[in-house]
């Protein structure tokens, strides 16, 4: 495949469910590579000592760093759409490390001892002793938000070009070397399981950060060359990106800022250690079953195509995909596997195994409104109406603010299901919200249209 397969792919209608599958596979992968991820290491941390404390520590450092990380999330989608030359990618990759910079510095003011104090104990109202577990896996965590923008920049040329198969091998690379950490750190060392579960981490995302930059040289080489010849229409200004990143940098924000709302209000619920130790293993195991969907995304903004030619067989294919990934979690939630997965694979006691079970049915339809999401997104980014985005998470942080405050604090709810529960009403809203917009095309009712000539957006 050339470097350029994927701007001749956009090009060449009619779009077939095989092109779209070879698309969207490499992608899907490293999404369920990166979603594995997370029961390996609440599995790491489920067999060492203080089980139970250690996961909980690790369900409210794992939140903290998401949440820091939120700005520099929405960089791949930024670079699938907006690199297209020498001039862009210098301007977003200026975008991007200014970013990084501004995250690193947010996470270490958080682990701060007073600040780290007045958060976790006062704001959350966690004991002392998983406090201070907490304070270390989130201190650990402090490479992480700058090695995550890092990569999705040189992640979202490679999707750009074609390369989508190099992000997978990426993500191979960040995992082998989480396991390797985490393995290592388990077995040679007596450290906290907290702290094995956040270097692990770290240690995966600066190695999948380094390996995406090595790969990405040659299409880095031939855009700073110039290569690729520079796109027509006026350049790509650091003041254009601003104002279309900004939507999704507050989207991701807003989404990712959800996690410490929940832990504060799981914090003070009915079985709030037990929950929040069990809360990791199931929003990673629901976590598993989503990341084909939310790989959906980036194929939706490179294969639309001009007109959007490419939404039927798009459309086709999201339905296929949400009905499989549903019904994979249904299989799961609601047979004898399910205390297969949470006993035997993920390592919890029989207890917390009972207390998974629940939740996970109540969140069985979330892989399918994931996949609906991704293609509503992937409208409105092609429409350039990435505010629209931004507004429908706000609706569905509401929501789910909402039901866990009337869950835990009216109905006495317990943590893990008041969770759920909330998770899922939220995102319902979020897809209510973006039907109708996400139905108008570039250049109606008020939707800002894309530039056809590639310039600013």
């Amino acid at each position: 495949m050339t470097l350029d397969a994927a701007t001749d792919r956009r090009a060449a209608p009619p779009l077939d469910a095989a092109a779209i599958v070879g698309f969207w596979a490499p992608l899907a992968a490293t999404w369920v590579m990166m979603a594995a991820e997370g029961p390996f290491v609440a599995a790491l941390i489920a067999r060492l000592p203080e089980a139970r404390n250690n996961l909980a520590a690790f369900g409210v450092a794992l939140p903290f760093g998401m949440l820091i990380e939120a700005p520099v999330i929405m960089i791949m989608s930024a670079a699938t759409a907006l690199v297209r030359d020498r001039a862009s990618f210098l301007q977003l990759r200026r975008f991007t490390y200014a970013l990084n910079v501004a995250v690193t510095l947010a996470i270490a003011l958080l682990v701060v001892p007073p600040v780290f104090r007045l958060v976790a104990e006062r704001l959350i109202g966690l004991p002392p002793e998983v406090a201070r577990l907490a304070h270390l896996g989130t201190a650990l965590l402090i490479p992480w938000p700058a090695a995550i923008g890092y990569r999705r920049f040189f992640q979202g040329i490679l999707i750009r070009h074609g390369l989508t198969r190099l992000v997978a091998v990426g993500t191979v690379v960040r995992l082998a070397a989480m396991a390797a950490a985490g393995t290592g750190l388990a077995l040679l060392t007596a450290v906290p399981g907290v702290f094995v579960g956040a270097a692990a981490l770290s240690f995966g995302v600066v190695a999948e950060a380094a390996a995406s930059r090595v790969m990405a040289r040659r299409v880095v080489r031939r855009l700073r060359s110039g290569e690729i010849p520079a796109a027509p229409g006026p350049p790509l200004t650091m003041a254009a990106i601003v104002a279309f990143y900004t939507p999704l940098a507050l989207t991701s924000l807003i989404t990712l800022g959800a996690h410490p709302l929940i832990t504060f209000f799981v914090g003070r619920s009915r079985l709030a250690v037990d929950s929040l130790a069990v809360l990791p293993v199931i929003t990673s195991s629901v976590f598993i079953v989503r990341a084909p969907a939310i790989a959906f995304q980036e194929v939706g903004i490179a294969l639309l195509g001009p007109a959007r030619a490419g939404l039927p067989a798009l459309r086709r294919f999201a339905a296929w995909l949400g009905a499989a990934l549903t019904g994979t979690l249904a299989l799961v939630a609601f047979t004898p596997l399910a205390a297969v997965w949470f006993g035997r694979v993920a390592g919890l006691s029989a207890d917390l195994v009972r207390l998974a079970v629940v939740p996970t049915r109540i969140l069985v339809l979330m892989p399918a409104l994931e996949v609906l999401l991704a293609l509503q997104r992937a409208l409105l980014v092609d429409a350039r109406a990435t505010r629209w985005i931004t507004a429908a998470t706000a609706v569905e942080v509401g929501g789910l603010v909402l039901v866990m405050a009337v869950a835990t604090g009216g109905l006495d709810a317990v943590g893990a299901v008041a969770a759920a529960a909330a998770g899922l009403s939220g995102r319902l809203l979020a897809n209510a919200v973006l039907l109708a917009p996400a139905a108008v095309r570039p250049g109606g009712s008020g939707l800002e249209p894309r530039s056809r000539a590639g310039g600013t957006p």
